[in-house]
């Protein structure tokens, strides 16, 4: 009963709905301003029904925007785990201006075709930890985000500090991580390891555009195993979609310090295609020790890039002039984050009923 779900205001770093300008559906599991939050079910399912709100969402019917499954806002101490999600009516989890979070053992399922159900999404967060989890999506199966050109901009409050390990996705149009394509608080340190992709568009994948402003850098990648891809490496320097025309076309992003080694992928169609901004290169990227196997079918060019910088080394198909080789192994960080040193708390129910 779509009359049940309270109405919120816009997320004041977006500046409007992602699906319609005015407000926004509550989600169904819905918090702010707490301390301590654990969200957990001993693999219990929560069935989003998510075929209602997708009918809608293509019949261009709304005019707010759709509920997600989980979302914390303004938060502490976050807890989510040891649950199966199912048919969310857009994005799955949603933690946005919060700190401290652990995300383990999740399993998140939609049709590869229903629209924007995004599996995970860290959205101006810090010391975050995402692991374990399994996620078949019609969209990105994580997508870190910080808010959307002037207003995150203004909101000012980046993704830092995140943890990424022992992932699977599975996502034929979208990417396995995408860094944006909402970035314009900044996304900073970013760690990803034990990453498993199957039949998924892309691995890692950077979106973002002219007034985006902020940056992406410090993304340290590495252990990726990939089946069926169409990219292994994508960075998209225009995505263009804007909430609305007051964006700053002077505000260009800044994406440097792009770390990725030890990546087998098969079953391959584009190795990469790297396309930074004119004036605007995307510097100091970094790939390491990468065994690409093509498609029968492989495009010719395989390694198509504008506007960038960097090196690699022991990198098969061979890659760009614009990154050269040099006796390299690409960096990742061996000091642990404090999200590290947290414990899951897990929660039991005892008795007769």
């Amino acid at each position: 009963d779509e009359s049940e779900w309270p109405h919120l205001p816009v997320l004041p770093s977006y500046g409007r709905g992602r699906d319609a300008p005015n407000g926004r559906f509550s989600s169904l599991i819905f918090g702010t301003n707490l301390t301590d939050v654990v969200i957990t079910g001993n693999n219990g399912t929560i069935d989003g029904q998510g075929a209602y709100w997708w009918k809608k969402f293509k019949e261009e019917k709304l005019n707010v925007t759709r509920p997600y499954m989980i979302e914390i806002m303004y938060s502490s101490q976050v807890q989510i785990s040891n649950l199966t999600l199912v048919n969310s009516p857009s994005w799955n989890v949603h933690p946005i201006y919060s700190s401290d979070i652990i995300i383990q053992h999740l399993t998140i399922l939609a049709p590869v075709d229903s629209p924007n159900t995004d599996g995970i999404d860290p959205d101006s967060c810090t010391n975050t930890k995402i692991e374990d989890s399994f996620v078949v999506s019609g969209d990105d199966c994580i997508a870190v985000k910080s808010g959307w050109d002037q207003y995150g901009i203004k909101f000012n409050m980046p993704t830092k500090n995140l943890v990424i390990r022992r992932f699977t996705c599975i996502s034929p149009d979208s990417a396995t991580i995408a860094l944006g394509s909402e970035m314009s608080g900044g996304i900073e340190d970013v760690r990803a390891e034990d990453i498993t992709a199957i039949n998924t568009q892309s691995g890692v994948r950077i979106k973002t555009a002219v007034g985006r402003g902020a940056y992406v850098k410090d993304i340290y990648v590495r252990r990726i195993t990939l089946n069926t891809m169409k990219y292994v490496f994508w960075m998209t320097g225009s995505y263009g979609s804007h909430p609305d025309p007051g964006f700053d076309p002077k505000a260009l992003p800044v994406i440097k310090g792009i770390n990725y080694r030890d990546v087998v992928a098969d079953n391959v169609t584009y190795s990469a295609r790297l396309d930074g901004i004119e004036n605007d290169p995307f510097t100091d990227i970094c790939i390491s020790n990468v065994n690409i196997k093509l498609t029968s079918k492989p495009k010719e060019l395989q390694w198509n890039c504008t506007n960038i910088q960097g090196v690699t080394n022991q990198v098969t198909p061979e890659p760009c002039n614009l990154l050269p080789e040099k006796e390299i192994d690409c960096p990742f960080p061996e000091d642990r984050l404090p999200i590290d040193n947290v414990k899951l708390k897990t929660c039991s129910i005892s008795g007769n009923f």
